[in-house]
């Protein structure tokens, strides 16, 4: 059993040095998993260097997905890695940017808390931003909180983040507190030796900023060799059993297992002086990776989007489709296409070979028809369909316009003058002005209409999903729809707005305009994304047995 004595928390923060990219927030998530599977109660923050408040209105080119919490907090990417690895829920609590630190201070500046004094970056900036590092670990509800520190050491804008965690380690104790250092050890083809510089004057960055560094995690293309790794504990300042060696990993849900083979988790509970002798429980983990990596057959689903030259924009969908695949025992191949590009003349190219098409959330007209074509083309070709949030939309309109006769419908979004805006602003958004954090954000419920296919795959009447979204589908237009064969299967109970479109007479056509992909993780993968995986398989079988 695990035995920290006192409910309260320890802390470990972990940094990064030599490149961005590296991997912090698959680390963290790894090590919580880890802790977690040895009883641990653990949480994971992010803290960002960036001057926005939240990443809410950045976007996906500059930062990738926008991440939505249940209690409506738009954040960084990294809190779907937390969720989808330890299977807790994060919260606005577990993401915090320069942004909000400055903006809290200087509000209260305004009020006058200061009493007339000069605020400045120590120690008002440092204050603010220990309080919310601190806030989780003194709830009482976790033994350990990691916090990932965003960008690189020696970056300016990250300083103050850096000498926030200094003065943690300086007040909270050696025995409460570790600091990991992710770091790179390139390999130089030309010397064919990997060479352990950059980590130095990594370490050394965050020495010459009052750090030692307790863990140093190596990510390497090649083993490290016990010289090597004597060699950088030597001139980093660490013991040897702390070089913990981060090899390329075929999947990022290997990395728990591979950091479980270095001891970090032994490491770090030894360095906290935390008692535990509870084993790890993998078992289930494991049993996800034999799935992932033995899959039994395959399928090739279209993702429609209007970002896809960044994957990262649409991350916790591809994370969606690896567990729907797993349970399905069936390897997902996707196919990404830019709605851009798709015209009626070459959507039988581009889409009569898939399995499966999803269109993909976004924002703005661009790429709109073809999104609205390629919808067209699978409802007609009997190819199973998933839209999310501006892809529930985007059927709702090619609905209108192909079948029910509503031409020039549109989405009041894009075409303010258009005779039938069967997608509209939703009411209490019309005052809205400010972009940061107004739309309808967080879990909201759902009721689900008995008999539809939304039923089948839930296997209950009420539900609870994340939304991110400023329009929705009109009302005045229900009437029309359902007597025209597209049934509105999902009721918010509250204000009646219509959160699930669906065809019945289709193999699998069903639009939402949640985001599911927000709430699937390896021990919980979403239904939606596992019965639609599940209905491309059971069309591509039916083509294969065409074609025989």
């Amino acid at each position: 059993m695990a035995s920290t004595g006192q409910k309260t928390a320890k802390y470990i923060f972990v940094t990064g040095g030599v490149t961005s990219s590296l991997g912090k927030g698959i680390i963290a998530s790894s090590l919580a998993k880890l802790l977690q599977s040895r009883g641990l109660s653990v949480t994971i923050q992010k803290f960002d260097p960036y001057i926005n408040v939240d990443p809410g209105t950045l976007n996906p080119y500059e930062h990738g997905e926008c991440y939505v919490t249940d209690d409506g907090a738009e954040t960084d990417l990294d809190l779907g890695h937390y969720e989808r690895f330890l299977n807790v829920r994060t919260s606005q609590a577990n993401n915090v940017t320069t942004g909000r630190i400055y903006y809290n201070v200087i509000m209260r500046e305004r009020r006058g808390d200061f009493l007339g004094r000069t605020v400045q970056v120590v120690p008002h900036i440092t204050d603010e931003i220990k309080k919310n590092m601190l806030l989780l670990g003194e709830s009482g509800e976790y033994d350990v909180v990691i916090t990932e520190i965003g960008g690189c050491v020696g970056d300016i804008e990250s300083l103050p983040f850096i000498e926030a965690v200094r003065q943690i380690k300086f007040e909270q104790g050696e025995n409460d507190t570790l600091i990991i250092h992710l770091t790179l050890i390139p390999y130089l083809t030309s010397a064919g030796e990997l060479k352990t510089k950059p980590t130095q004057h990594s370490v050394r960055m965050l020495q010459e900023a009052g750090i030692q560094p307790d863990i140093l995690v190596c990510r390497t293309e090649h083993p490290l060799p016990n010289d090597l790794r004597k060699k950088i504990a030597l001139f980093c300042n660490v013991q040897v059993n702390s070089v913990i060696e981060a090899m390329d990993a075929e999947t990022i849900y290997d990395v728990p297992l591979l950091m479980r083979k270095e001891r970090l988790d032994q490491r770090a509970l030894y360095m906290l002086d935390i008692y535990n002798d509870q084993d790890a429980d993998l078992d289930a983990w494991k049993g996800f990776l034999t799935k992932l990596k033995n899959p039994k057959d395959s399928v090739r689903i279209g993702l429609v989007g209007k970002y896809v030259e960044l994957h990262d924009a649409y991350k916790s969908i591809v994370e969606s489709f690896i567990h729907a695949g797993a349970v399905n025992e069936c390897k997902v191949h996707i196919e990404w296409i830019h709605s851009e590009s798709l015209t009626p003349d070459n959507a039988i190219d581009k889409l009569a070979d898939l399995d499966g098409v999803l269109v993909a959330p976004g924002f703005g007209e661009r790429g709109i028809e073809g999104k609205i074509e390629a919808i067209r083309y699978v409802r007609e070709n009997g190819i199973p369909f998933f839209g999310i949030c501006l892809g529930m939309q985007m059927a709702v309109i090619e609905y209108a316009r192909n079948v029910l006769g509503l031409e020039g419908a549109h989405s009041f979004e894009m075409d303010r003058d258009t005779p039938h805006p069967v997608i509209h602003l939703m009411q209490d958004q019309k005052d809205v002005t400010n972009k940061g954090g107004t739309m309808r954000l967080g879990a909201y419920a759902c009721k689900i209409k008995k008999e539809s296919m939304a039923h089948r795959i839930y296997g209950k009447t009420t539900i609870s999903e994340r939304h991110r979204h400023r329009y929705e589908f009109n009302s005045a237009y229900l009437k029309s729809f359902e007597d025209g064969g597209m049934k509105a299967t999902g009721i918010n109970p509250e204000n009646n707005l219509v959160e699930m479109m669906e065809l019945p007479n289709h193999p699998y056509f069903i639009g939402v305009q949640f985001h599911p992909e927000l709430k699937s993780t390896v021990m919980n993968p979403h239904p939606l994304f596992v019965h639609f995986v599940k209905s491309a398989l059971a069309h591509s079988l039916q083509k294969r047995e065409v074609m025989q």
